[in-house]
């Protein structure tokens, strides 16, 4: 297996620059729309519309980028296309705090007090926990928890390149279970709903349907992701190297700390504490501005949660600057401009890539191509001739695959519910279990896909700690945690359904 890694690793970093891959992924794009455009391919299924939750019959054809329509669509959308590609301002407004929390001192303070107090063996869990529950804070994982898995990892003298891909594992491979209800389970349920009741009018699940399920799933998934780190990557990488790092990281060193920084802390708890007793004076009396202003609810689709990344970016900044001004190193507001003015420039070579990603999957979703072959696949599977439980296994895979050519978990579940809730609802499977199983589909392959914009974000992290890395470097680094949680996370599921245990509330 370690020579199968190395081997993927060398041939994966002869691979170009990631922005002239998209370059070259968005030629093929170009050129395969055009061909299958040339042949009429087309497909006609039902789909739950997002605006109506209505079932309707539609029909999706492959559209051509080298026709008129395409190429008036290229050139009108270059820059509403980056303008909404939502990573790109998660990505900027996060930095924005997190840099004032790092360069004031916060960041590296908070790790080492993190690691004097924890033993060495917990410190893997303990990440692998944090990252699966930060997908209540949507993509905002992914920013926050990378580069705080790395510095850890350095603060102990472990290999940092393994932090970062625990803390990548933990984020996308898991990012559609919590132990908490989170913006994204409405959304599922409701299309969920839309689906059951093309069978049955009367059957509805609820918000917490797979809550059982999710938390038994969070526990398995922080002790896999550990173990997988433990025993394959921290090995496989050996001791960490710091003369290869692109000089700008620390080092890892003393983790006690000073008067100052322990001043600074107390500082930033008392910030902390402050902005929560601000948001819940704002979010949990009665008619709050952060509650849904019709139904009052606070879980779910309400300000509260459509906002969180506002939260987040609150706190780095009101924390950050407390500890700037206990230890001394943020004196006065200039610096906590320059902070974020710093942070934000060192996005440049990102921003620039997701550019170019951002116009790829527009031109990807426009011509309808993974559209038409997750319908393909879908179709094929819906008419084998099989029981339940390996229908459900089989449905696990088909949502897997597509995942690497269509990464909204929403988009691919408007095209699947439709199809897979009422096949199995005829054959007694509960709808919590087709939503069960899709949670288990679609999570695994986040970790590889490059079509993951923060896949490209994993690649320049990896490059801070070895400026020698590419893009193999990071599959070889996710592919263990995809292969082993994909497998037993789907094992853990037909025995879940094997044994008829309740998915939820």
């Amino acid at each position: 297996m370690q020579r199968f890694l190395d081997g993927v690793e060398r041939v994966g970093n002869m691979v170009p620059h990631p922005v002239v891959i998209f370059l070259i992924l968005i030629a093929i794009v170009i050129v395969g729309s055009a061909v299958l455009g040339f042949f009429g391919t087309a497909i006609t299924f039902e789909r739950i519309n997002p605006d109506t939750h209505e079932i309707e019959n539609a029909e999706v054809a492959i559209r051509s980028l080298i026709s008129g329509d395409g190429i008036r669509f290229m050139y009108e959308s270059l820059i509403p296309n980056f303008m909404g590609f939502t990573a790109v301002g998660l990505m900027i407004g996060a930095m924005i705090g997190a840099g004032v929390a790092e360069e004031s001192g916060l960041i590296a303070a908070l790790i080492r007090r993190l690691v004097a107090v924890s033993p060495a063996w917990a410190l893997s869990y303990i990440l692998a926990f944090a990252g699966i529950l930060a997908s209540v804070a949507a993509d905002a994982g992914y920013l926050v928890l990378l580069p705080l898995a790395g510095v850890a990892y350095l603060a102990v003298g472990r290999n940092p390149l393994a932090g970062l891909a625990l803390g990548f594992a933990s984020v996308a491979g898991a990012f559609t279970v919590n132990m908490l209800i989170k913006p994204l389970d409405a959304v599922l349920v409701e299309f969920t709903n839309d689906a059951a009741h093309l069978v049955d009018p009367n059957a509805s699940i609820g918000l917490a349907s797979n809550i059982w399920f999710s938390i038994v799933s969070v526990i398995f998934l922080t002790v896999l992701i550990a173990f997988i780190n433990n025993r394959m990557i921290e090995p496989r990488l050996g001791k960490y190297d710091p003369s290869l790092s692109d000089g700008t990281i620390g080092e890892s060193g003393d983790n006690t700390l000073s008067e100052a920084e322990s001043r600074g802390l107390r500082l930033a708890l008392y910030g902390l504490i402050g902005v929560i007793v601000v948001f819940l004076l704002l979010t949990l009396p009665p008619g709050a501005p952060l509650r849904n202003p019709q139904t009052g609810e606070i879980i779910g689709n309400s300000p509260f949660m459509n906002g969180l990344i506002g939260l987040i970016i609150i706190i780095f900044l009101v924390t950050g600057w407390a500890y700037g001004i206990g230890a001394g190193t943020l004196k006065t507001l200039t610096d906590v401009i320059k902070a974020m003015e710093k942070a934000v420039a060192g996005l440049g070579g990102t921003i620039f890539l997701f550019f170019v990603l951002s116009q790829f999957v527009a031109y990807f979703t426009y011509t309808n191509i993974g559209t038409v072959m997750a319908l393909g696949l879908g179709g094929v599977l819906q008419s084998a001739n099989v029981g339940a439980l390996p229908l459900l296994i089989g449905f696990i895979i088909v949502v897997a695959v597509i995942d690497l050519l269509l990464t909204g978990a929403i988009a691919k579940w408007a095209i699947f519910a439709p199809v897979f809730v009422p096949l199995l609802m005829k054959l007694g499977v509960e709808p919590e279990a087709v939503l069960a199983a899709y949670r288990v589909g679609d999570s695994p392959m986040n970790a590889i896909t490059p079509l993951n914009a923060y896949f490209a974000l994993m690649v320049g992290f990896t490059q801070k700690y070895d400026r020698t890395a590419g893009v193999g470097t990071v599959v070889s680094l996710m592919l263990p945690y995809v292969v082993w949680i994909f497998v037993l996370w789907t094992v853990l599921f037909a025995i879940w359904q094997a044994l008829g245990l309740p998915w939820g509330i």
